[in-house]
């Protein structure tokens, strides 16, 4: 697939106040300053449709944006950025868990996980979270021309290891570099994949 339009539509501080449509939506959610919106930047090759900060945690609404007037790619606030406060730290776990498990339009959320670092307790409960809930979803590895591509490759098995710990399957993953393209067409080859089969039901 290749994405031809990409315009922004809306922020929402509720799920509620979300596009009122029918069309499948792919929202994006991660850990802040995983580099999300340089990744959507990066897939949609518009620099500057994602806002993004060198201040982790900017992101505080739902974001949407309209792909090939076909699909929505929603940008959903990070989470696990301590300084924001328990009280602005509740108000997005409640958004967030709203918009996943309310909204009937998410067709899949991707997570993405910085793939220089170890597994991470927030992101492995979080993932836990979502399988209890049935929420279909997959990882997406980022930051990954930040080290060498071997350096990388151990990280993601290291990762993909620790989830075969509690899941018998392992989701879709994906690894990408805002910086020099890796990973682009891989995930938006899943996303028609999945529009495609979509039309055929």
């Amino acid at each position: 697939m290749e994405i031809k339009s990409a315009e922004f539509t809306i922020s929402s501080s509720r799920a509620d106040m979300c596009p009122k449509s029918d069309i499948p939506e792919y929202a994006f959610i991660g850990r802040s300053n995983v580099g999300k919106s340089s990744l959507i930047n990066m897939l949609t090759k518009k620099p500057k449709l994602a806002m993004t900060s060198s201040t982790p945690g900017k992101t505080l609404l739902i974001n949407h944006f309209l792909i090939n007037k076909e699909w929505y790619l929603v940008d959903l606030p990070g989470y696990g950025f301590a300084l924001r406060g328990k009280k602005m730290m509740d108000k997005i776990k409640n958004l967030i868990e709203y918009y996943v498990l309310e909204r009937e339009q998410l067709t899949c959320l991707f997570v993405l996980i910085d793939s220089r670092h170890e597994p991470q307790k927030i992101d492995l409960e979080f993932i836990e979270w979502l399988g209890e809930n049935g929420v279909p979803f997959a990882i997406i590895f980022t930051k990954a021309d930040k080290q060498t591509v071997g350096k990388t490759r151990q990280n993601v098995n290291n990762y993909l290891n620790k989830l075969k710990e509690q899941w018998e399957e392992l989701p879709p993953h994906f690894v990408s570099s805002s910086e020099n393209g890796t990973g682009r067409q891989e995930i938006l080859d899943y996303i028609d994949s999945i529009n495609k089969s979509l039309k055929e039901e």
